[in-house]
């Protein structure tokens, strides 16, 4: 292992908070001492199907643990996500099943090595043990806590106080997190700055059952690709480490110049000395902030299919967003006219490129539709059968052939 002062530098460089670090500074040399690796967990509860950029912050910080000898553990909330973090939540969230969070959590251990190491990575799923606790020993979990202990957390405090609901499931949730803390004897725990509070009572939960209290280490939010909100699923504003290069390319193509630089610093595989520069062209007015954004496509795009797949995938976004030429592997689909023709509307919900039809009325109204390359305003719009096909374009990237029949 290297000596503490150097891994102390590498665990601090790009963490927002560090609680507290004299106890890792104490945890770390008696890690050298002993030949002991720390435990150092994060847990994802798959919500969703795909690990994004916003999740690689934490991964990459896991993997620099790795490097430095300690035992990463990637914990998978297969029970927790059956209540469903409420952190940054201003209503109580929609419960998911079991079967939907067991088919995502297939997806996400493999998704994870392409950033950790997987010879050591240890693999947990926390309905391991969660799911045993009887009744007994459930109150005793709840006794370590305060009502008034929760209400300190500002989301439920904000709700409280607008007198929206908040379930007392919601409130199980922290003390879950902490469980697994106990659970695994966890050294350190890393998370998002908005598990601050959970991370936080994991402390205080370890302490309730005689162990020896983690230390915390948040790493900062990414923004997704509408630089306003967190990067989530469920906001559609994500770049997935399993999208394909194209999509990769293209949407990190569309983030706001101004988040330029935090991606660098956050998703990005380039050295400190490489982003200092990349900060400094930023700040000269005579570069071009697209020609930035573009060797972060292809830092990205390379991290994630390999350096190949690089140059297809600007090549494909030129052809699509410069040249405005149709994509050459479009896909052709048929559908059944009426008498009267297809209406559009229809034609975009059958073909999945809008949820719904009004989805498909506003993306319409705000022109971001086109058919046959002319921009589309007619909502009531139909599609002839007297033309045999019909290319389609909704937003930046999804294009469609359809076939009326």
């Amino acid at each position: 292992m290297r000596p503490v002062h150097e891994q102390l530098e590498i665990i601090k460089r790009g963490t927002v908070d560090l609680v507290p670090e004299d106890l890792l500074v104490e945890k770390l040399t008696r890690s050298v001492k002993t030949g002991k690796p720390l435990v150092v967990k994060q847990g994802f509860d798959p919500t969703a199907p795909d690990i994004h950029l916003g999740h690689t912050v934490g991964l990459r910080k896991l993997r620099e643990f790795q490097d430095l000898g300690h035992k990463v553990v990637f914990l998978v909330g297969d029970f927790t996500g059956l209540i469903g973090d409420p952190s940054g939540k201003s209503d109580t969230r929609v419960r998911m099943s079991r079967e939907e969070l067991v088919k995502n959590a297939g997806t996400y251990t493999e998704q994870a090595f392409k950033i950790l190491d997987r010879a050591k990575t240890v693999i947990e799923f926390n309905s391991r043990w969660l799911a045993k606790l009887n009744f007994a020993e459930v109150l005793e979990l709840a006794a370590t806590q305060t009502v008034a202990r929760m209400l300190e957390r500002a989301d439920f405090e904000k709700r409280f106080k607008s007198n929206r609901p908040i379930s007392l499931l919601e409130f199980v949730y922290p003390l879950a997190q902490g469980y697994d803390s106990v659970a695994l004897h966890a050294d350190v725990e890393l998370g998002g700055t908005d598990q601050k509070f959970n991370l936080l009572m994991a402390r205080e939960i370890q302490k309730s059952y005689g162990q020896e209290p983690q230390v915390i280490l948040t790493v900062p939010l990414l923004e997704g690709t509408d630089g306003v909100d967190k990067m989530s699923k469920s906001l559609g504003n994500y770049i997935g480490v399993a999208d394909s290069p194209d999509e990769i390319f293209g949407k990190t193509m569309s983030i706001p110049d101004g988040i330029i630089l935090k991606y660098f610093e956050l998703a990005s595989s380039k050295t400190a000395a490489e982003i200092d520069e990349v900060s400094r062209r930023l700040k000269d007015p005579a570069t071009n902030p697209s020609h930035v954004k573009r060797e972060l496509a292809r830092d990205l795009v390379t991290q994630y299919h390999g350096p190949d797949a690089a140059p297809l995938a600007e090549a494909h976004f030129d052809r699509i967003h410069v040249k405005h030429d149709v994509p050459e592997d479009i896909e052709e689909i048929a559908l059944v006219s009426d008498p009267d023709g297809l209406w559009i509307v229809k034609a975009l919900t059958t073909a999945r490129l809008c949820k719904s039809s009004s989805d498909a009325r506003r993306m319409i109204q705000h022109g971001a539709v086109s058919v046959d390359g002319e921009k589309l305003l007619d909502v009531e719009r139909r599609l002839s059968r007297r033309k045999i096909a019909y290319t389609l374009k909704v937003g930046k990237r999804q294009f469609i052939r359809i076939r009326v029949e």
